[in-house]
């Protein structure tokens, strides 16, 4: 379990029940249960342990997160800023597309980034070299961002009216699924390395998603990935989920992730 959903929160109790002996997977009674309403089912991870029957979380994490993610949501709509939550695994590239984006757009609305990782600087030192604001979020063992460290992370930054702003999670295609930030609209990224079945095996991220972003589009010729069945999980998932291919390297998609971003904040095309 990461470190943000339960087991290193000092207000969170995790109890194990073992499972009687002689039972089976489907005969658990009431009895045998700890009735708490507050079990998060898609953040127990059981690393294959047999007898593990419940999960008890002390604190509804998820309940609170919503909280500050409304708080968040209003901030932002006072200021008519529209947040983006990126979202990926590791190395999709959503720092050098958002250094690509921000060239393109800084010059006709303002621009600011949360940059949420483990440790380091190196991707909001990135977005600095920019000219744009950002603020970084280093989460040391957590595998994700929450609504509250980002809320904190706002306070830092001075939002201009109309501006945009980009978060860029933690790269974890699990965990940030259950985490509502107070975005506007959440974005997948996958690249072209890394398997066209991605929706299949993440479903929550994708199916939770406005837009999928596929990366690194001119490897293409290179591997094996069906970008047309990439899209048909995606939208086995969520129907009405919008697909971009792109490629930060050759400029491939650019045009047409810039002017869904101006459909996004709601203002004139910015690449005609």
């Amino acid at each position: 379990m990461c470190a943000t959903c339960g087991c290193s929160r000092p207000e969170v109790e995790v109890e194990w029940q073992p499972k009687p002996a002689g039972s089976s997977e489907h005969d658990v009674g009431e009895d045998q249960r700890v009735p708490t309403g507050n079990e998060i089912a898609s953040h127990a991870h059981f690393n294959g342990r047999e007898d593990v029957r419940v999960l008890k979380l002390e604190a509804d994490i998820l309940s609170e997160n919503r909280k500050y993610a409304q708080q968040n949501r209003r901030y932002l709509c006072e200021r008519r800023v529209g947040m983006l939550n990126l979202v990926s695994s590791p190395g999709a590239g959503k720092t050098t597309l958002l250094t690509e984006t921000i060239g393109k757009l800084k010059n006709y609305i303002a621009v600011a980034v949360i940059e949420g990782d483990q440790q380091t600087s190196r991707d909001s030192d990135r977005i600095a070299a920019t000219g744009v604001q950002v603020a970084q979020i280093n989460t040391g063992k957590g595998c994700h961002l929450d609504a509250k460290m980002v809320g904190e992370a706002l306070e830092s930054l001075t939002l201009e009216e109309g501006g945009i702003l980009f978060v860029e999670n933690v790269g974890n295609l699990v965990c940030p699924a259950d985490f509502d930030l107070g975005e506007g609209k959440r974005v997948v990224m996958l690249s072209v390395t890394e398997g066209d079945d991605k929706p299949l095996k993440y479903p929550n991220i994708f199916a939770s998603s406005d837009l999928m972003i596929v990366t690194k589009i001119d490897l293409l010729p290179y591997v094996d990935f069906d970008s047309d069945a990439c899209t048909q999980y995606a939208r086995r998932l969520k129907p009405s989920i919008e697909v971009i291919g792109t490629s930060a390297k050759t400029g491939d998609g650019m045009r047409h992730w810039c002017n869904w971003l101006s459909g996004f904040l709601e203002f004139p095309r910015i690449v005609p």
